[in-house]
């Protein structure tokens, strides 16, 4: 109960991390104002062209030919359906902005995820040092004043003395990489620092087979639904360029004046579509058959990624299942330290052998990290 305890309270944590990041990170914030500047702007061109106002003043020559006044307003429309689909078009175009700002923002959290689970580590492994460094301290001691009396060589105390050296060694790497990991973290949120001091990594999640969790991440990552909203697009596109070959109608009004005579009535036109879009249908065609390809071939390549991270989680478990149990029942530090002090084995036995349990920790630690690491990950898209 206590672990598990532990283990939500770490969620939290993690949790409260990536919430800070989110509202603190400034790239989010211009990747946000960006975005919003993108949408206003695909929602322009939706309305019909402007009204033209022309107005002419003729003066007429010989004298007595009169001046001639010409005032024409003129409206231009496209094909009707024209409006309709720039519209759906302007929606799918936007629909895709979001995603593409879902993607930034998944890419910011899933580092910051990431950082804090190194720190997690380097927290575990700080405290296994710690221990080592205990131990390591208290056997130092014990063979200065075996050697003070003379019933321990100098090559013990040396050895014991060396040993330490490596330890507190280890312990200011390990604490250097964790104030570079923290500088990361408080960067990513917007300069301001937060207090990771976890042990203990988030509760997991019940890992499906592959097929399952590759439909579940298929279904929900937005980088596949950026290319699916692609074709969509470009499918739009075509529907609009296909209306914008029909033709566009024009009309006004138009006023004339000549010699006290005024002319009035209502003027009307229609551009016929021969030679301005040649070739754009076929252009928006291409980048269609583009969009589809590449959707396909994304979806491959992301289900091939997945399957590797997924593969390489399996082998973790697989090493952690088996070195879990065996490192906890085995404990040699106990044991070793019991024959050093009856005597039975060398100190420099002490360390060497020591140094057999002391590599399978740092690898079960590693292995934890590197699981969590392929979990976060995997799991990115509930980001």
């Amino acid at each position: 109960m206590v672990l598990f305890v532990q283990a939500v309270v770490a969620q939290h944590q993690l949790v409260y991390v990536l919430t800070q990041v989110e509202k603190n990170n400034k790239s989010i914030q211009t990747n946000k104002h960006y975005w919003a500047s993108k949408q206003a702007e695909l929602k322009t061109g939706l309305t019909p062209y402007d009204p033209v106002v022309e107005y002419d003043y003729l003066y007429g020559s010989p004298v007595g030919a009169g001046n001639q006044r010409d005032l024409v307003i003129t409206q231009r429309f496209d094909f009707p359906t024209v409006y309709k689909r720039k519209r759906e078009l302007s929606d799918r175009q936007i629909a895709q902005t979001v995603f593409q700002q879902q993607v930034f923002r998944q890419d910011i959290l899933l580092e910051a995820k990431l950082l804090t689970l190194k720190v997690i580590y380097l927290n575990k492994k700080e405290a296994e040092l710690a221990r080592r460094l205990q131990s390591t301290q208290k056997v130092l001691s014990d063979y200065e004043k075996k050697f003070e009396k003379g019933d321990a060589t100098i090559l013990d105390f040396n050895k014991a003395k060396l040993q330490l050296l490596n330890i507190e060694n280890d312990v200011r790497l390990a604490q250097n990489e964790k104030q570079v990991v923290l500088t990361k973290v408080t960067e990513l949120n917007g300069g301001e620092q937060l207090l990771i001091a976890d042990t203990l990594y988030p509760l997991q999640p019940i890992i499906p087979d592959f097929e399952m969790l590759d439909s579940i991440i298929e279904a929900h990552d937005p980088i596949l639904k950026i290319y699916e909203q692609e074709k969509k697009v470009w499918a739009q596109q075509m529907n609009v360029q296909k209306s914008m070959n029909l033709p566009k109608i024009e009309t006004g009004y138009h006023s004339q004046g000549i010699l006290g005579q005024s002319y009035r009535g209502i003027r009307l036109g229609i551009t016929i579509p021969l030679w301005e879009n040649k070739g754009k249908l076929q252009a928006v065609k291409s980048g269609l058959q583009h969009a589809e390809s590449a959707a396909v071939s994304n979806v491959l390549e992301h289900r091939f990624e997945n399957k590797q991270w997924y593969d390489q989680l399996a082998i973790r478990g697989k090493i952690l299942e088996d070195s879990k149990a065996l490192l906890t029942s085995l404990n040699n530090t106990v044991l070793l330290d019991k024959a050093l002090a009856l005597g039975q084995i060398t100190v420099i036995q002490y360390f060497y052998e020591a140094s057999f349990y002391y590599a399978s920790r740092d690898r079960y630690l590693q292995a934890e990290w590197e699981y969590q690491e392929l979990l976060a990950k995997l799991y990115r898209f509930e980001l």
